[in-house]
């Protein structure tokens, strides 16, 4: 009811229904980002792409700059350029041994541009070095890989993701997520209803973080 008032104001204000519309998307995408977070942003792509030209002329005038090679690569795994993200991650091994990281991110790129094996063995050295690295999200993505292969192999990956988390709301969101992608649909029905009732019993200030995982897992428990 009040997005129809605040429409009728827009309306009213602009006399042009199109533009009324895009103004109260353009407020309800602006409230989101601040309230709730479930919209990507807008700005975050441009960004990157600063960051990347950056990091490019950085190497240019520095090619033995392994910091910004590794950014770079880690950039272009989030643009899904993994065969570029692989030359770079490549080029520094021997400087990045030692770091869970750079295991998780070749064994990435590795796994994504279609080196399953060599991939799982990076990521499993990742955790090897530190099993909690980046929040064990490399589990979820050795899943992901196993998914369609080694459907047993997929759902083991599941539940060392799952015994590492027992009160986060976004932990639960992307256990549901990947069970629907095995095809376990009860299942990930239950991890949708875990991760709003863990959202419900954090305290104030976690509910701020958690609270787009809730809502999501709330909408996908509806269809």
């Amino acid at each position: 009811m009040g997005k129809f008032i605040i429409f009728g104001m827009l309306f009213y204000i602009f006399g042009n229904p199109l533009i009324a519309i895009v103004v109260l998307l353009l407020i309800v995408y602006v409230l989101d980002r601040r309230f709730v977070g479930v919209f990507p942003s807008i700005t975050r792509p441009i960004q990157r792409a600063r960051q990347i030209s950056k990091l490019r002329k950085n190497i240019a005038a520095s090619p033995s700059d392994v910091s910004s090679r590794h950014e770079l690569a880690r950039l272009l795994i989030e643009r899904r350029k993994y065969g570029e993200a692989l030359k770079l991650l490549e080029s520094i091994s021997e400087s990045m041994q030692d770091s869970a990281e750079y295991w998780d991110d070749i064994g990435t790129a590795r796994l994504k541009t279609g080196n399953t094996v060599q991939g799982e063995a990076d990521i499993l050295q990742a955790l090897d070095i530190n099993p909690r690295v980046k929040y064990g999200r490399p589990y979820l993505r050795l899943a992901d890989a196993f998914r369609s292969a080694d459907s047993a192999k997929a759902l083991d990956y599941l539940q060392k993701f799952h015994t590492m988390h027992s009160s986060s709301s976004e932990a639960y969101y992307l256990l549901g997520s990947m069970y629907r992608v095995l095809g376990q649909r009860q299942e990930a029905k239950e991890a949708f209803s875990e991760s709003m009732s863990v959202y419900r019993s954090l305290p104030k200030y976690k509910r701020r973080q958690e609270r787009k995982w809730a809502v999501r897992s709330f909408f996908r428990n509806l269809f």
